[in-house]
Formats: C-alpha cells, sequence, structure tokens
C-alpha cells in the first residue's frame, strides 16, 4: 500500500470539501445565520487540506488496491466533517443522527432522521441538498474535473473512476480519463441548470428551485418541506419528474448527443428497457390508484412522480404510497432493487446488470441443450467479457448477502415488522430514501437505535460505492505496504 499517496488524495479531498462549504457558507450570510457551523469545518478541512498535501510523494503508484481505498475512505471522511456544521448549528445534536444524515446526503439516499426540516436553517438546508449534488458523480471525479491531478497518469485515473462511478463497467467518452471526468461533470451541471431554470418559472423562489435541483441532480431526495413536494404545483412536480428521470439516464447518452450522434444514442438497449420499465409501472399503478385519486390526471401524476423518484433511487415524494394498493407496493419495491442506468448518478442494481444476468443466463440454458455451441454475450452490442460477467455475478451475491444479514439485524435489534425493517435496508442499500410501513415516505429513521443506524450507515456508502469500495477496507491484504 502506498500510504503516502492515499494522503496526498485525502489530503486533496479534504481541500476540496472545504471549498463546496463555501456555498452553504455564502447562504448563511444572505439570511443573516450563523456562520460558526461552516466556519469551523471549513477551518479543519484547509488544515488537515494543508497538512496532508504540502509535499507531493516521490513514489506515485496510484493502482486499484489504492484507487479503492482512496474513494472508501475519502466517503467516510467527507462524512465525518461534513455533519459537523448539522452539530455546531444544533439542527442535529447528536453525532450518530447527524453522521447518518450527512452519509444519506452524500450517498443521495435522502433517508433522514429529522422530522420537522422547515426548522431548519437556509444554510444548513442548502448543505444537505449540496451533499447530494456532491456525491452525485462523486468527490473523486469532482477532483479529477475540477481540480485535475495533472502529475498522474491517464491508467490510474481510470481505476479511480471504476471505483467511484456505480455501473458494471466505466468507460471513457473523450480519450483523457481527466477529459472525460469534465465532460460528465458539464453535462451535470448543465442539467442542474436547466433543471433550475425551469423550476423557477413555476411556484419557486430561487431558493427552494437551487435546494430541489441540487437533490434531483444527485438523485438524493433531501426536500425542504416537510410534505417533500406534495405542496407545490402540478408543473413543478411533473418538471422535477421528468429531471429525475433523466439523471437516471446513463450520462454517456447525452455526450453522444451533445456530440451528433443522436441515433446512436437511441439506439442504447439499457435505454429502451428503462424507460420502457418507467412506462409500464406508470400505467399499472395509474389504474391500481385511480379509485383513490380525484382525476385520470392525478393518478397519473402520481404513478409518474413516484416511479421517477423510485427507480431514480431519489426519494422525493408526492403521496404516501405505504397505503396504497398491494399491487402498486410491489411494483415500487421492485423498482427499488431495479435502480436505472450505469453510468448516472442513482443507486440499485442497475439495468444494466440485470440485462446482463438475464442474458447470460439464457446463453447458459442454450449451452445445457447444445454443449459445443459457442456464444458470448452482447449488450448495446458489443461482446462482454468474462471479467464484467464475472464482476458482475460477484456483484449479487456479496449485494444479496449484505441485504440479508443487514435486515436479519435491523429486525433483530429494532423488534419491528417484517416489511419496516425489510425495506429500511433495501432502502439505505439501493440509495433511496423511504421504504415501507413505519419508514414510509412520511415518516423518518430518527426512531432507529444507534446500532441500526450505523448498520444502514454502512449500507449506504457501500450501495452508493457499488460495495467494493467499502468491503475492502476490511480485508487484512489491502493494508499490506508495497515496496
Amino acid at each position: 500500500m502506498n500510504y503516502k499517496m492515499v494522503f496526498y488524495i485525502l489530503g486533496r479531498v479534504f481541500g476540496a470539501t472545504g471549498a463546496l462549504m463555501a456555498i452553504p457558507l455564502v447562504c448563511a450570510i444572505i439570511y443573516r445565520e450563523s456562520v460558526v457551523p461552516f466556519i469551523i469545518p471549513m477551518a479543519i478541512c484547509l488544515l488537515f487540506g494543508i497538512l496532508l498535501t504540502h509535499r507531493m510523494p516521490k513514489k506515485r503508484d496510484l493502482l486499484a488496491r489504492e484507487s479503492f481505498v482512496c474513494v472508501g475512505l475519502s466517503w467516510i471522511l467527507i462524512s465525518l466533517v461534513g455533519c459537523l456544521p448539522f452539530i455546531l448549528s444544533g439542527a442535529i445534536p447528536s453525532f450518530i443522527d447527524a453522521f447518518f444524515e450527512t452519509v444519506s446526503g452524500f450517498s443521495t439516499t435522502g433517508a433522514s432522521v429529522v422530522s420537522d426540516v422547515e426548522a431548519l436553517g437556509k444554510g444548513i438546508l442548502l448543505w444537505r441538498a449540496l451533499t447530494h449534488w456532491i456525491g452525485g458523480m462523486g468527490v473523486i471525479v469532482f477532483l479529477l474535473a475540477i481540480l485535475p491531478l495533472s502529475d498522474l497518469k491517464n491508467i490510474r485515473f481510470m481505476q479511480v473512476m471504476k471505483a467511484e462511478v456505480p455501473g458494471p463497467t466505466v468507460d471513457k467518452v473523450v480519450p483523457k480519463i481527466a477529459d472525460t471526468a469534465r465532460v460528465l461533470y458539464g453535462i451535470y451541471i448543465l442539467l442542474t441548470f436547466l433543471e433550475f431554470v425551469f423550476l423557477v418559472f413555476g411556484d419557486m423562489n430561487v431558493y427552494e428551485a437551487l435546494n430541489h435541483s441540487l437533490a434531483t441532480a444527485g438523485t438524493g431526495g433531501f426536500g425542504i418541506k416537510n410534505d417533500s413536494l406534495a405542496g407545490y404545483s402540478a408543473y413543478s412536480q411533473y418538471v422535477v419528474a421528468v429531471f429525475m428521470l433523466i439523471f437516471g439516464t446513463n450520462f454517456n447518452v447525452f455526450f453522444l448527443i451533445l456530440t451528433g450522434h443522436f441515433f446512436r444514442a437511441i439506439k442504447s438497449e439499457e435505454l429502451w428497457w428503462y424507460f420502457g420499465i418507467v412506462a409500464s409501472s406508470v400505467m399499472v399503478i395509474a389504474l391500481s390508484v385511480s379509485s383513490i385519486s380525484s382525476s385520470s390526471e392525478e393518478s397519473f401524476r402520481l404513478a409518474l412522480f413516484q416511479v421517477a423518484s423510485i427507480i431514480s433511487t431519489t426519494g422525493f415524494a408526492t403521496a404516501d404510497f405505504a397505503v396504497w394498493p398491494v399491487l402498486s407496493q410491489a411494483i415500487i419495491v421492485l423498482l427499488m432493487f431495479s435502480g436505472a442506468c450505469a453510468g448516472c448518478t442513482c443507486g440499485g442494481i442497475k439495468i444494466s446488470r440485470i440485462l446482463l444476468l438475464a442474458k447470460n443466463a439464457k446463453r447458459e440454458i442454450k449451452y445445457i441443450l447444445h454443449p459445443r455451441m459457442v456464444k458470448s454475450v452482447k449488450l448495446e452490442g458489443r461482446t462482454v467479457d468474462h471479467e464484467t460477467i464475472r464482476g458482475t455475478t460477484s456483484f449479487i451475491i456479496i449485494y444479496a448477502g449484505l441485504l440479508i444479514m443487514s435486515a436479519l439485524a435491523v429486525i433483530a435489534i429494532e423488534g419491528c415488522d417484517l416489511v419496516t425493517g425489510f425495506t429500511s435496508v433495501v432502502s439505505a442499500i439501493n440509495n433511496i430514501g423511504p421504504g415501507l410501513s413505519e419508514i414510509g415516505p412520511t415518516a423518518n429513521f430518527g426512531g432507529f437505535s444507534v446500532i441500526s443506524k450505523l448498520i444502514l450507515c454502512f449500507d449506504m456508502l457501500a450501495g452508493r460505492l457499488e460495495l467494493f469500495s467499502i468491503l475492502i477496507l476490511f480485508s487484512p491484504s489491502t493494508w499490506k505496504k508495497s515496496f
């Protein structure tokens, strides 16, 4: 393990986190709120940033092991520092609760322990939304895009992006990885700005539009109203629903469109399955809830919004789907598992992985019938290598094991019902936010015990970082020094 290089990267992460805290600091100044909750964390980030980056290590290797460690530790450390504004402001006095809220923010989960968000200060609310936006694309990818480490080679950048970007594979959209990060962040910023503009033209003021745009872009779901978006106009709900679906789309599709390759973009196999699942789910749920809605338009809007929110793992809500008909709840739970596309800001298993597993299973069935058959698995018109299939299979096995163990632990500790315990873990590991029963859209996680909250924090980080970047921290071989 090249510890010096790992510490150097962590120092850069501290510096970037401190710089980003200047945004809610300015908000606090504008609304004449205390700036201390942001000044102190910024000073801590600056101090550690200077101490860890004052000298560039002579040995600059950043291979797979170091990349995964950098990503895993970075997310834990920014969560520890990021919870300080909540504690110092008195918004969330408990360290565990503040840590839970921050992990939920950075991991873009949106699960909260706050029962009255409208009582929080403007600066704190903006910081909550900003944690979603930072975590959406990833803090290391942010470094590569905005503060590129120009003295590292391309291949090392690729290892870092593989450790942080969601999906079974990571592709370069342009030859250089640092340029790829900048392109992706450019698209991210542009889409965030577009949503902001659309929301301002509705019934949201500038502050409300900014908060919801940041939270939607990161597919997080922290709202600034106790009823999430239920109190806003139908126009605003449609805008947010559409952008939740947009941010659940593979960003490579947007790059192809921007570079004039429109027909190549719309041929994406994953994209067609994504919108096909959305369309069929909306249709079934709209019919299912029509008996409890005042009009067909309301049925469609409620179905569209909740489906977009869950499949994109954003977590905003305009209705309590925990009291919907069982069929609608079943579809919602299935969407929690699937997630949206790879290469976006959402959580979940990802549609590309599900397609890959289905195609591999189909190939195995054919192989049983025709043992001499030689047939490869193809996705998006390209042959998928054995390493990707093996990695996807390993992901599913570890995912299922972690889900089962965490659910059993939470149910045993809390003594809650099966639906509450199971969906709380499903919500955490898939970075969704709300679950069913006692942790539905109108409830929160404040009543859970300390141990359960820590388990869910682990699940949220593991889910956002695709399991391996967190689990690798617990392997003894990870920490052996390389010579």
